[in-house]
């Protein structure tokens, strides 16, 4: 399996020409020019309000997504205290802090350690914290990653150039419509005592999912 950039839905000018959506300069895919096409029709019928529309995807887009993640696990990091609460009920821990509304049904907090990793799947859709994380990856919705996961997560992880020790378990969870889980990845060496922003630094989105892992310590800005 190939792990597939993110491709986010260029939504201005939706209503332009239909023409227009095939101009040779343009850099939309075959699937965003398809739901562009969708998009419009459905506004001008009036089934979808734009202005509504346009709010929700502005809010997943800037005000809630993986740097609301990066911001949890970094003050977990940080902060034994809430590093135990996170783990105890991650949807409490999160809300407790004002970051997002509502973080789904239930949230768990699953935390890497020497000897374990552990890596999340949905393997019926694609349920996923999209309160802390943003938008799904496309990769994360493929039906290769949703069963070679479960039936080959080691292969999978190599693939996204994760090696681990062949004595390292990997744990995966499943997410549902009613629990969804982020991973909590284990601090680099090297960065006790740093500040909560430059720890966020680190986290990266696929590290929160369990395919990735933090950055190294001198790619953080100082």
């Amino acid at each position: 399996m190939t792990k597939q950039p993110d491709h986010r839905h260029d939504r201005h000018g939706a209503h332009h020409d239909h023409d227009q959506h095939h101009d040779h300069g343009s850099e939309l895919t075959e699937m965003q020019l398809r739901v562009r096409a969708l998009e419009t029709i459905l506004t001008e019928k009036g089934y979808v309000d734009q202005a509504a529309l346009d709010a929700i995807v502005d809010a997943y887009e800037t005000k809630i997504g993986p740097h609301i993640g990066q911001r949890v696990v970094a003050r977990a990091w940080a902060d034994p205290a809430f590093r135990k609460a996170l783990l105890a009920d991650g949807t409490a821990a999160i809300a407790g802090l004002g970051l997002v509304s509502r973080i789904g049904d239930h949230l768990v907090a699953v935390e890497n350690a020497p000897g374990l990793h552990n890596m999340v799947v949905c393997t019926l859709c694609s349920c996923y914290p999209w309160e802390v994380l943003g938008l799904p990856p496309v990769w994360y919705k493929s039906a290769p990653y949703r069963a070679r996961a479960v039936k080959d997560p080691r292969g999978v992880l190599a693939e996204f150039g994760v090696t681990l020790p062949a004595d390292t378990r990997i744990r995966v969870w499943d997410s549902t419509a009613e629990t969804r889980f982020l991973v909590l990845p284990l601090q680099p060496a090297g960065t006790e005592g740093w500040s909560e922003e430059r720890l966020a630094q680190l986290v990266t989105r696929d590290a929160m999912i369990g395919t990735g892992l933090p950055k190294r310590p001198h790619e953080a800005a100082s």
